[in-house]
């Protein structure tokens, strides 16, 4: 890895909100940390799939009791008012549509499917179709067209009803 490369990755994930991020490969160990005191986050690479690094928050402990960072994490999460969101399955860029000229995948007011592409994560110039896990009414969009997202960031809600 070049410095410039390394640079323009401490420049992301500064940009991203991470706490702190290991990546480790057969040729190099980079680990990169800020100082914080509330969440710790990490980093890593998927070597079976090739995929785009992805970040698991630290378990901690909410009012009920459950803890989060389990494996269930990439499930639909249900909110109080009913609804479910589809979250982010890694950092990059969120897009709502293939390309700038074509229509979003899905807009306020469609019904989805399970398995329906409703956004683009772009990670490490990979362009990661997210699939949809309820089915129901899309109700909101949670994050601006091509702005970065981090993994498990509510990315729209859905009434299942």
């Amino acid at each position: 890895m070049k410095a410039k490369e390394i640079q323009e990755l401490i420049d992301f994930i500064s940009k991203s909100g991470l706490d702190e991020v290991n990546i480790e490969t057969e040729e190099f160990k980079i680990k990169v940390k800020k100082n914080s005191e509330v969440k710790q986050k990490i980093i890593e690479k998927s070597p079976s799939q090739g995929a785009p690094p992805t970040n698991q928050p630290a378990s901690t402990t909410e009012e009920n009791g459950a803890t989060s960072g389990d494996p269930e994490a990439s499930t639909p999460q249900t909110e109080k008012n009913g609804y479910q969101e589809i979250k982010s399955p890694m950092i990059g860029t969120f897009y709502r549509s293939a390309n700038p000229d074509s229509e979003a995948f899905v807009s306020v007011g469609d019904k989805i499917a399970v398995g329906q592409t409703v956004c683009i994560v772009e990670a490490m110039k990979l362009f990661n179709e997210i699939e949809s896990e309820v089915a129901g009414t899309l109700v909101k969009v949670l994050v601006d067209n091509s702005s970065p997202v981090e993994y498990d960031q509510p990315l729209f809600l859905i009434d299942p009803a």
